[in-house]
């Protein structure tokens, strides 16, 4: 995957591989240890629903950061 700037990402649209909307992306954890990403942190659209990802305690949904699979105009998601 080519390099992108973190600032560019803020509020970028998520997307899972099924085409549903996920919301938008408020920010990206990782792993103080290794330095390595951990999980993007989204601001979940009203229409989500049963996804198989976990919630943070303010209700923003945690993917892996393994599952994005694009980057464009909008971020790609394997669901």
């Amino acid at each position: 995957m080519a390099e992108i700037l973190a600032e560019n990402l803020s509020g970028k649209d998520v997307m899972g591989s099924d085409g549903a909307e996920l919301g938008s992306l408020y920010n990206i954890t990782m792993d103080l240890s290794s330095g390595s990403l951990k999980h993007l942190v989204i601001d979940p659209a009203e229409s989500v629903r049963n996804t198989d990802f976990e919630y943070s305690d303010q209700g923003r949904l945690l993917v892996p950061v393994d599952r994005v699979k694009a980057v464009k105009d909008h971020m790609i998601v394997k669901r």
